[in-house]
């Protein structure tokens, strides 16, 4: 592969992914990310990520943000918030087809056994909570609904995914989220 082919950003999170598996996420380099992701250099590398740890999260946390909330802007408008929220996850959960199981799996893996990279996710997923309140505030939604809905939503959509990338699981992250939502909404009603 010659670093002028396409697909250079998924070359390198490819790329890093591997070597994060190989040989441990604090024993990678950038300079071995960019030579496995085809003869690229470290300077490309920096064209696409600020840092090593953001190889695995930049383009997904953007991409995943835009989804949610182009996905609560088409919404019907006679929605509760959580109807809306759910819509929103449909439209995420269809953005992860069976092809991206094994990486993902392979993805949670790598930032369960490493507190740098699991801190990056916990940011990630905060600020996914606050991307789709805010989508929801622009339809009128008030706070704290707004904030509630985007958090439940969230928390859905994750304990989805791992259950998603599990290899045993034959599932769509759809309708796993979907049960997760349900289950969600069934423990707040059991609250008051």
């Amino acid at each position: 592969m010659s670093r002028w082919e396409p697909n250079t950003r998924e070359r390198l999170v490819r790329a890093a992914l591997d070597l994060f598996v190989e040989q441990g996420y604090e024993a990678t380099t950038v300079n071995q990310i960019a030579e496995r992701a085809g003869g690229l250099t470290k300077t490309t590398f920096f064209r696409y990520f600020p840092d090593k740890r953001e190889v695995l999260f930049a383009a997904g946390q953007q991409i995943h943000a835009r989804v949610l909330a182009d996905a609560i802007a088409a919404a019907p408008d006679p929605a509760t918030p959580l109807q809306i929220v759910a819509t929103a996850l449909d439209a995420l959960a269809a953005t992860f087809t069976d092809e991206r199981r094994e990486f993902s799996a392979r993805l949670r893996d790598v930032i369960a056994g490493n507190g740098e990279l699991r801190e990056r996710a916990a940011l990630k997923r905060a600020a996914l909570a606050d991307a789709t309140a805010e989508a929801l505030r622009k339809r009128g939604v008030t706070d704290p609904s707004a904030s509630l809905a985007a958090e439940l939503g969230v928390r859905a959509f994750y304990c989805a995914y791992d259950r998603w990338a599990e290899p045993t699981n034959h599932q769509s992250l759809a309708e796993i989220t979907r049960r997760e939502l349900d289950e969600l909404r069934g423990a707040i009603a059991t609250l008051s």
